[in-house]
């Protein structure tokens, strides 16, 4: 009988495909692909707080439509923050906690499920290898993934309860312990979900309420790998080298911190520069500058907002959409292509413009495979995104005339952009999409959060090396 763990680190990869081919490949009709396993989690969860939700004990007094109680768990689910009703009205003191038990599960389950496969991805285990020797790795003696769970869940629930205890410290009257407890899950599982109906409007002017909310959004937005090189990084500061063990940060956990710095930088300028007629003329500078630096961290990743989008110049609204569709870092609560993903395309953007065969990121070039998944990954996000638009323009105004639906496109465009890239900011149609335009916002949520990740795996456990090069030849192009 074949070991099915078996795994050897000096085989060549021809070798080891033909050994696993006759190993965990053999599979029962009662097995489930590992790439699906996501899909039944976050599909169960769902379904359970919806049913949760439409429960009586979970309204304040009116009743909620299925369809209504569905979004609500995909969007606390699927960590977004969209909402068809007042949070903080609408439901009572239990549906309120059901919303945060998902928004919690929701944030808990995407860090656990990418940060396994970022240990995979560590160990040099491609994706379509990784369901055969996915049980081999987890009997490494360096890895125990009880403890690994372990260490996610104490992660999160420190950062959390730390974030709730400055929000209550600063606003006791605002942000009692519990309303604190659940902004402070909700931004750093960048879920956007609040117990008021302007979101965070009424402290707009408040540096340490936003400097909180702005703390806990980066941290939850660039994943637990790079939590824990920078909780490492910095105890190594205090003690001496060791041979062979440097100070830096990996490149990876680099790029992510830069580009999510600079992608900050833009889009605060950016906001309010093109909020120079707007929110800018009515407000101190400082009162700007620290609402435009809040809308840039939020629209990322979280949801929350300091000012009515549907307010905001359309210039603010392109650039939120741009970054609502980057999102934040793989491994994290963040939606969107990841900013690995931006950050690869334009270094192979800028590796073809100077005629370069590599594109460098980093400290190092990166590999075909890695340009090809980001390529991939970006043609399948607007195709989702401009597919599901269009449905939308279809559902929510197919039979108006151009004239009278001025508008229309832009809020339906931004909603589908949000709702693929789990941010949760809304111009305001959310609660008067029909029952066919929430439908596809809920799968887009759904999409959005899991789509990118199920879709790679599930590309490259189709795909098969081959052995023979096909003759080229030149083609006109542009």
């Amino acid at each position: 009988m074949l070991n099915t763990n078996y795994y050897h680190p000096f085989l060549n990869k021809i070798e080891q495909r033909h050994i696993l081919e006759l190993v965990p490949v053999m599979k029962t009709p009662s097995s489930i692909p590992p790439y699906a396993l996501p899909i039944l989690f976050f599909g169960l969860v769902i379904i359970t707080g919806a049913a949760l939700l439409h429960c009586s004990i979970s309204l304040t007094s009116a009743p909620i439509s299925w369809i209504d109680a569905l979004f609500t768990a995909t969007s606390a689910t699927c960590v977004t923050g969209l909402s068809v009703v007042d949070t903080g009205t609408f439901f009572s003191r239990f549906g309120q906690t059901v919303i945060l038990a998902l928004i919690q599960v929701g944030g808990l389950g995407i860090m656990t499920f990418t940060g396994l496969a970022f240990y995979l991805w560590r160990r040099h285990v491609s994706l379509s290898d990784r369901i055969a020797v996915g049980q081999s790795l987890l009997h490494d003696p360096a890895f125990h993934l009880g403890k690994f769970l372990i260490r996610i869940v104490l992660w999160t629930l420190t950062i959390e309860a730390v974030g709730a205890f400055f929000l209550f410290i600063q606003a006791p009257k605002d942000f009692p312990p519990y309303s604190a407890l659940f902004h402070a899950v909700s931004a750093f599982c960048n879920a956007g979900f609040s117990l008021y109906s302007n979101s965070l409007s009424n402290w707009r002017g408040n540096w340490g309420i936003n400097l909180v909310f702005m703390l806990l959004i980066i941290l939850g937005g660039i994943g637990f790998s790079v939590l824990v090189e920078l909780q490492a990084c910095a105890a190594r500061k205090f003690q001496p080298i060791v041979k062979n063990q440097g100070r830096k940060l990996s490149n990876y956990a680099q790029v992510v911190i830069k580009t999510s710095i600079f992608l900050i930088i833009f889009g605060w300028i950016a906001i309010y520069a093109a909020e120079s007629i707007g929110f800018n003329s009515h407000m101190l500078t400082g009162e700007a500058l620290l609402t435009a630096l809040f809308q840039s961290v939020t629209c990322r990743t979280a949801g929350f907002n300091s000012v009515d989008i549907n307010h905001m110049t359309n210039v603010s609204l392109l650039v939120m959409m741009m970054l609502m569709f980057i999102g934040g870092a793989p491994g994290s609560c963040a939606g969107g292509i990841k900013v690995t993903t931006f950050r690869a395309l334009t270094a192979f953007v800028h590796s073809q413009i100077k005629g370069r065969r590599q594109a460098v990121m980093g400290r190092f070039a990166l590999n075909s495979d890695s340009v090809n998944k980001a390529l991939i990954l970006l043609v399948f996000a607007t195709s989702i995104i401009t597919f599901a638009t269009l449905l939308l323009t279809i559902s929510e105004g197919g039979d108006i005339p151009h004239p009278e639906a001025r508008g229309l496109f832009l809020d339906l465009f931004f909603e589908a952009v949000s709702a693929f890239g789990t941010v949760g900011l809304s111009t305001g149609i959310t609660p008067k999409l029909s029952m066919v335009g929430k439908s596809i916002i809920t799968s887009l949520m759904f999409i959005g959060r899991l789509g990118p990740i199920v879709f790679l795996v599930a590309i490259q456990s189709f795909q098969e090396e081959l052995f023979y090069d096909w003759p080229e030849e030149n083609m006109l192009i542009g």
